[in-house]
């Protein structure tokens, strides 16, 4: 069984000194708990930093050595990289701009030589102890680089990336000076992974327009590599707060709390010191309420944690001082000698307060800003599992939200929303409550973080397998048989698709004339007697002829519209083009909405090429023009073939499949083989032999038993065909 490689910013525990004495002490954290939680027989190792500059050489041996039997390996910063990577570019650069807090970044060149630098030392840990058959997973923002600097350690080794917060819109990304960069970075794995669909569409989006590749329902085509990006919201673990065992004393800080809660509804608000929570907008709503609602006076108290953060960063130190003065004023103006409106603690909370707050509370308002996935509203649904008792108000901004639909869903900055909420909760009965607090505790108990860390590990090592299983040129055995059956065989019949598979696209179709090495190849292939060489294309005769017409070769082109046999060109019979003028005006119309696509007037087609449009506007053009032609279609007896990044109207009844039976029959071939990279090579597989060697360019759906990424790999075939 393969090792898992866990890699993240920090290891899964704290290390402090005390009377000159080094302390260890394990964090309950999610990531830590979901990757605790895999199946035992798994071998693991963590790659992290310690938390805390380490200079001395002896101190640093002793912690390797302390944590080597738990599978820890240490990552040691010195103060200045831990100022300038992870205070400085890690929570001053990427933190703020991947939440949309623009304002806030800081664009120091420093900075990026440190991320870069540190990237690289993490890359150089990874080196020393990882070999190519683990499983490795990398996680979150600091370590961005990471991905591609593993992956050219390791090629084929198996690679994850997770992020824990959210991607930005590609408009914010593309701001950061460094965008292409982390792009790369994080393409080196073969897995990508987000808490919601929204962060993940940001992040193809961003891949496409930023790094040019386009991605096919989540998949994408790197240097000859499938890498998959999908959603993976993280859970919680469930049980821990769904069964906690209540103990009170007099003294115990449980006991407090539950007797509060027996004279006054608790709102709680639960948060780290950050500008991206929404604390003083919270803070703001909760004011308005009481003052649209003065009957809850001495009736509600909003139970405001806060929990320390860079408290030596100025906007933090300005956001805790904003803080501050807003309680001050509000428990002045609204509170009395039995009543604070606010109880506001700026500390960390024992996992027994948490847990009392949780199960007293009737009011969880939780409105950040912006927010990755927020914990915390989770868990305080786990912690009602036996009462269903509760409301809880979610910002629509949380990654959360897009699980826990039956929360009261507010935009943070809608104070009069927010006020509105605070009044339906406060009036909900215990029926709603409880249906409410069901339904979303149903979703929480079946997606927990053990599912989450065992599902993204589980599809990673799927793919990677499917991934060695399909791709050519990496199953050695499948070429060597492939050129073993080539070399015996007597009778060859070699089926060429030419855009996408013998030649990379281009935005001007008449740019991909073959260069001297395809020609080169094409010619010794046409002129070993046991071969009969097809070129079947979507290619308009006129230009197939004038690119490859001078070899002894056979051609369908249009899809099967004109063929030629021995040197001689036939045209399907019955095939009409008075429709061409009807359509034309249609498709005249879309380029006229459409700056950068154009139409291509075959003999006895039409098409609309749209590879420099907007992926999106692409295809949402392709809708309107399927739409639009419905009606005529049906009447014209035409059909729309849709290829790579162009749709096609030609005549029913016209097809490459159809094209292929020009030669499928004319001889008992020894050896057949079929290559092509889009929906319309499909019709070519299907009439494909059991036997017969079918080849998928690309990544996507395909029934071509054998599969190539690149056309740089196509041509590595043919050169070894060529050779033998």
């Amino acid at each position: 069984m393969s090792r898992l490689v866990i890699i993240s910013n920090r290891l899964p525990l704290t290390i402090d000194r005390k009377d000159g004495a080094l302390c260890y002490h394990p964090s309950a954290g999610g990531l830590a708990t979901g990757l605790d939680s895999l199946d035992t027989s798994i071998e693991k190792l963590w790659i992290g930093w310690v938390g805390m500059p380490v200079e001395s050489e002896v101190e640093k041996d002793t912690i390797t050595q302390d944590l080597k039997e738990d599978g820890l390996i240490p990552v040691f910063l010195t103060q200045e990289e831990i100022s300038l990577f992870y205070e400085g570019f890690s929570n001053k650069v990427i933190w703020p701009h991947f939440h949309y807090f623009t304002q806030y970044t800081t664009y120091e060149e420093s900075f990026w030589e440190s991320y870069q630098k540190v990237n690289q030392l993490f890359a150089d840990v990874v080196a020393k102890h990882v070999q190519e058959e683990d499983i490795i997973w990398i996680h979150d923002y600091q370590l961005l680089l990471l991905p591609a600097m593993v992956r050219a350690l390791f090629p084929k080794a198996c690679i994850g990336f997770f992020l824990h917060i959210p991607f930005p819109s590609y408009e914010v990304f593309r701001i950061l000076p460094w965008r292409k960069d982390l792009l790369h970075g994080v393409l080196g794995a073969d897995q990508i992974g987000f808490h919601t669909f929204g962060y993940m569409r940001h992040f193809l989006s961003a891949v496409y327009r930023i790094a040019g590749y386009e991605h096919n329902f989540g998949k994408l085509l790197i240097n000859g590599r499938s890498v998959n990006v999908d959603v993976f919201p993280m859970g919680i673990d469930y049980q821990k707060y769904a069964k906690q065992e209540i103990v009170l004393s007099s003294t115990d800080y449980s006991f407090q709390i539950e007797r509060l809660a027996e004279k006054r509804s608790i709102i709680l608000s639960i948060d780290r010191l950050d500008y991206t929570k929404g604390i003083p907008e919270r803070i703001g709503s909760y004011e308005r309420f009481l003052q649209e609602y003065p009957e809850y006076e001495s009736k509600v108290t909003l139970f405001l944690i806060v929990v320390p953060s860079r408290s030596n960063v100025d906007q933090y130190q300005e956001l805790k001082e904003e803080i501050e003065t807003m309680v001050g004023r509000i428990n002045g103006a609204y509170g009395n000698f039995d009543w604070f409106p606010i109880r506001y603690y700026y500390r960390s909370l024992a996992f027994s307060e948490l847990s009392a707050l949780y199960r007293e509370a009737h009011i969880a308002l939780i409105t950040p800003l912006r927010d990755g996935m927020n914990l915390v509203a989770k868990e305080f649904v786990a912690s009602k599992d036996k009462s269903r008792t509760g409301v809880l108000i979610l910002s629509e901004m949380t990654g959360a939200s897009s699980e826990m639909f039956d929360a009261l869903i507010v935009n943070p900055q809608d104070s009069a929303q927010i006020v509105k909420s605070l009044k339906q909760a406060m009036d909900m009965t215990a029926g709603e409550q409880g249906w409410r607090m069901k339904k979303m505790q149903d979703q929480l108990k079946k997606y927990t973080v053990q599912y989450w860390a065992e599902s993204f590990v589980k599809e990673l090592v799927k793919l990677t397998q499917s991934n060695a299983k399909k791709d050519i040129k990496l199953n050695k055995a499948s070429v060597k048989e492939l050129l073993l059956d080539y070399q015996k065989a007597a009778a060859r019949l070699l089926i060429l698709d030419y855009d996408g598979t013998l030649m990379d696209f281009d935005p001007d179709p008449q740019a991909v004339a073959p260069d001297d090495i395809l020609l080169g190849y094409l010619e010794t292939l046409c002129n070993d007697p046991k071969n009969k060489v097809v070129i079947n294309t979507g290619r308009d005769k006129h230009t197939i002829n004038k690119w490859l017409g001078h070899l002894n070769m056979d051609f369908a082109a249009e899809h099967g519209v004109w063929i030629r046999k021995d040197n001689k060109w036939v045209q399907n019979p019955g095939l009409r083009s008075q429709w061409k003028k009807q359509i034309r005006l249609v498709l005249e119309q879309l380029v006229e909405r459409t700056p950068g696509s154009f139409i291509e007037e075959k003999d006895f087609s039409l098409a609309w090429h749209y590879r420099k449009v907007d992926k999106d506007l692409g295809a949402k053009r392709v809708r309107e023009f399927k739409d639009m032609l419905t009606y005529l279609l049906a009447s014209l007896d035409l059909q729309v073939l849709d290829g790579n990044k162009v749709v096609e109207v030609k005549n029913v009844g016209v097809s490459k499949g159809q094209a292929t039976m020009e030669w499928l029959p004319l001889k008992d071939w020894d050896f057949i083989f079929a290559i092509g990279d889009d929906h319309t090579d499909e019709d070519i597989f299907q009439v494909m032999p059991e036997d017969a060697y079918a080849v998928k360019v690309g990544v996507g759906e395909s029934i071509a038993k054998y599969r190539i990424t690149t056309v740089e790999q196509v041509r590595d075939l043919l050169h070894l065909m060529v050779e033998e």
